[in-house]
Parts: C-alpha cells; structure tokens; sequence
C-alpha cells in the first residue's frame, strides 16, 4: 500500500501530514501527486470527501519550496468559486506548510481591500481567491500575474458552469503560457471536459471513481410529498422536513438543510427557530463576517441545523455531518451528487433525504440518469397528515342565497348586514344632537322635502336598465358605471367629510336623480325658503308693508 513518505514529497510537508494524522493517502492523492510533482497539468475528477485539496496542495508547497516571491507578484494562484471554498484550501495550506517559510493571500469578497493590499505588497508564494475579487485588485493596479508558475482551478465544472467562463478566460490570458495548470472537480460532463482542454497541455486525466457516483457510505431516501393544494406545498414541506428530523431523533447530531432560493434559506431557517430547532442560514447575500460565525457554529457544534443554498455544497469539509435534507431538489443534477456529498465523509455513514413535490420530476429524472440508479423511496414519517382545506360549509351557501354573499377580501372576513337591518337605518335617520340642531345655519338654503314613506312596502327601485337597486352597504354595486364617480366611494363603506353629502348618505332611501329626459326632478318642484330669516323678522316686516300700505291710501 502507498504511503505518503513513498511519494517524494518535501519532508517538512511530510512531517506535517503526520502531525495532522495522515499515513495513507487517498486514491486521488496516490495519483495525482507523482504526475504534479514532474511538473505535468492534472485533471482530477474524484468524488467530493475524497482529498483533492490536498492532493493539489502537497505538491504544490513541494514545488514551491525553493524561490521567494516579489512584490504584487505571486508564484502560484489557486481559484475556488465560492469564499468558504477559498477560505478552506487556505486553512489546508496552513496546516501543510506549517514547518516552511512560504507565504499566502486570501482574497475573497466582503473583507476590506487595505489588508489584502498590505499582503499582496509585501509578497506571497500562495494566492487563494475568488475570480471577481481577483480581478478587482488586478484592474486597480495592485496585482500583477506574469510571475504564477502554478495555477489551480477547484471545482472547475462549477467555476465553468455558473458563468465564470469570461472571468476565467481572462485571468488565464493573464499568466504565462508556461504555468503548470490543476483542475479538479467532482463531475465533469463532456462539455465542460472540451472546455477545459483549451486550458490544459498534455493533461493526465485521474479518475478514481465512477465519474458522477455517489459514496455507498450515502444511505439516500427520497420522500415524495403531494400537497394538498399547489400553494400550500411550501408549507406542506416545511411539516415533512420538521417530521423527519424529529423521527431521525440522536442519531441527527448535526445536519445541511439545502433550499434552492436565498429567499427559502431565510424562511425555512426562521420556521425550525420557531418550532424550536437550533438553525441558522447561510447563503451568498450574508456578510461575510455571518458567514463564517455561522460555519465556525457548526463546526463546533453550537449550531445543529445548516440551512444553506448551494453555497455549502462545494468543498466544504466539515467530516462529521450526519445528515444532509434537500428540501428542493436541486436544478442541476451534478449538485445532487455535491450536496449529499456533505455526509458520509472520511468512511462514516451518513444519510440524505430528498423531498420532492410533483412539479421535481424532470429534475429526478436527470439525477437518477447521472448517477446511474434511482434514488431509494421512503415514508412520510408515522403521525405525519397532510390535511386538506376545511371545505365551505352549507350554511355559509344558504346565507349567501338569502342575500348575504360571502366577503371576497383576502384579509379579516366581513359580513354583511342583512337588507332588513340596512332598511331599517335608511328610514330612520340617526338624530343630530341638540347643540347641532340648535345653530343657525345663516345664508344657506334648505330643501324642504316630504317625509320618506314607510320603507317595509317599498319595492326595489330601478334604474333606466330595469336592474334592481337595492340599498347595499358597500354603496350601489348595480347602478350605472357611467354616472356620477364620486358617489362610487360609497363602494368601500367611504363617506364623504362634509356635510352635505353627510345628509346624502342619511337620505338614501329617497328618491335620487337618474337623469333629466322627459322626467322632471323632484327637486324643481320643491319649495324654498331662507333659513336665516326668522318668524319675529317675517312678522315686523309684514306689519311694516302694512303701515306704508295705509299711509299712502
């Protein structure tokens, strides 16, 4: 059996790897390492949890160990699609290279640029980062690549896949043609393959699993749930995931919930918070300092439930995961192979739920054509129910045969007071208070009208159309779209301020204006008189027409 000390690696890197427990090296890191050491580009295609970190780092640091770096000129450049991604491959250099002199840089976003610049400044034989940072210190005028004798690209299905191609393309044209180039993944699907052959020279191709397989260490269940209703199947999951995981019991000391969203990674984290469940999220739009207190919790231990996006599910070693639940499946299928990947690591066993809804066929359909089988079936755990909507009740039908239809509102529900009652506040008008009726009114005219007739033999009235009218607290529904629209508030139980149409709403039940035609207004026939004029000023000015009627007779 190989060892690491068969390997011809630098003894200061040996003794490192001892001190870090390892004897034996993985399969990928047998390979790899001897074709790297001869100065050979790689491409390494090995299933996550099997050491490709290090068997690019080890000989890398080998290789490195003699020569120093200049200023803004670093000698290798690792790329990594994420910052967790980037921040472990720098964490797996400090622990292998530990007893060297050979220095590092880790630029990723949502750190200040005034210390990466201060590193950059003094010179580092390792710089680890993310395209779109490296390219900001580039375009600023802080980092030269003419020196990079070595450059990896980790993850590389990801990095190509996502949309990194431009940014990849011109960090290569960069470097010089004379770089010796890594790239690794766990999958790589034949057009990802034939791009990456523009990058590499006379690659050696490792492949020391079945590409796209997944870990046997892996016991997977796919539990399918059918909502009730196609709304409700967001809420129905959150049930089923809470479900499994209090059936899953101690055996869940620690567990990676995958949403597709950045939006569900919120809500579903905030829905375990409340039923009691230790969770946090993690996802891209978090500072990056919440990041990584959130990883560094979950590694310790003093967060139980990861809810992440896809973010987590690259790279990311944390050996001692029990759990992994994909609450959507993933969209791509190559990820379905990184996210369970999360568990079963280093030999242990682990588990990996799936909950898919109806609408996930097509998207199981191409996992299960990746990985070569279908996904095992489970059961909805026991004293789970999904229950429909409560359905109307009869009742609620005979009301709203009667008249009273049901609100339509979304929000709390209203019911509408039946005719009779709406009849009854239409005839008898509520009462101004005394100190009301007691001011004169001066200067204003008042229309003298008839007192309203009994409103129980009323019929309904109607309109030019023949369409019933009937008092309706939300204002005259049926009435003509096209007459007057400020009487329209009355729609939503609005009332005008002011006064006059205060005494429009209490006379209701009067007759109105429909229109002019052969029919003459009630109101030309009405009589006037002068409010302001009092019955003691009518008298004196009548005895005073008396008096000049006498006087000149």
């Amino acid at each position: 059996m190989t060892k690491f000390s068969d390997l011809a690696l630098d003894p200061r890197v040996l003794k490192a790897v001892a001190e870090a427990g390892y004897e034996t090296p993985t399969p990928i890191q047998a390979q790899a390492i001897p074709h790297a050491l001869e100065g050979r580009d790689v491409l390494g295609i090995a299933q996550t949890g099997t050491g490709k970190t290090a068997s690019f780092t080890l000989p890398m640091i080998t290789l490195l160990g003699k020569g120093r770096a200049r200023a803004r000129m670093p000698r290798s450049l690792v790329l990594a699609p994420t910052r967790e991604l980037a921040a472990q491959v720098a964490e797996n250099f400090d622990i292998y290279a530990k007893h060297t002199k050979l220095t590092k840089a880790l630029l990723i976003g949502g750190v200040a640029f005034g210390e990466q610049d201060k590193l950059i400044d003094r010179g580092v034989d390792v710089l680890i980062a993310t395209p779109g940072r490296l390219l900001d210190h580039f375009e600023r005028g802080k980092l030269l690549l003419q020196g990079v004798q070595i450059m990896v690209v980790d993850e590389a299905d990801r990095m190509l896949d996502m949309g990194f191609i431009p940014d990849i393309e011109k960090i290569f044209s960069l470097t010089p043609f004379t770089r010796q180039t890594f790239f690794y993944s766990a999958t790589m699907a034949p057009e990802i393959e034939r791009i990456t052959n523009t990058f590499l020279s006379a690659a050696v191709k490792i492949e020391v699993a079945r590409q796209n397989s997944t870990s046997d260490t892996i016991t997977q269940k796919l539990i399918e749930v059918k909502p009730t209703r196609k709304d409700r199947t967001f809420a129905e999951k959150r049930a089923v995931l809470r479900a499994i995981i209090r059936a899953e019991g101690e055996s869940c000391t620690n567990a990676i919930i995958f949403c597709n969203r950045k939006m569900d990674v919120d809500v579903v984290a905030k829905s375990l918070k409340q039923h009691g469940f230790n969770a946090s999220p993690i996802h891209g739009d978090l500072d990056q300092s919440v990041r990584t207190r959130t990883l560094d919790g979950f590694r310790d231990g003093s967060v139980h439930l990861l809810v992440a996006s896809d973010v987590a599910a690259r790279g990311l070693d944390i050996p001692a995961v029990s759990h992994v639940f994909n609450f959507d499946v993933p969209s791509h299928p190559e990820d379905y192979v990184h996210r369970i990947g999360r568990t079963g690591r280093a030999g242990r066993e682990g588990k990996a739920f799936t909950l898919s809804a109806p609408s996930d066929a097509k998207y199981l359909a191409a996992i299960e054509q990746l990985v070569g089988k279908p996904i095992p079936r489970g059961e909805l755990p026991e004293g789970i129910e999904v229950k429909a909507e409560r359905p109307a009740k009869a009742s609620e039908k005979a009301e709203g045969d009667e008249g009273e239809k049901p609100a339509r509102s979304r929000g709390r529900s209203r019911t509408r007071t039946p005719k009779a009652d709406k009849v009854e506040k239409t005839e008898q008008p509520a009462a101004k208070p005394e100190a009301e009726a007691a001011a004169p009114v001066a200067a204003e005219v008042v229309v003298e009208a008839p007192a309203p007739a009994a409103e129980e033999t009323r019929p309904a009235r109607e309109d030019r159309g023949g369409r019933d009218r009937r008092p309706d607290r939300n204002g005259d529904r049926n009435g003509d779209r096209n007459g007057d629209r400020n009487g329209d508030r009355g729609r939503n139980g609005d009332r005008r301020e002011d006064r006059r149409d205060d005494r429009r709403d209490d006379r209701r039940g009067n007759d109105r204006v429909v229109g002019m035609g052969d029919h003459v207004p009630d109101f030309i026939l009405r009589s006037f008189r002068i409010d302001s004029v009092t019955e003691d000023d009518s008298d004196s000015a009548s005895d005073d027409a008396a008096e000049q009627d006498s006087a000149e007779s």
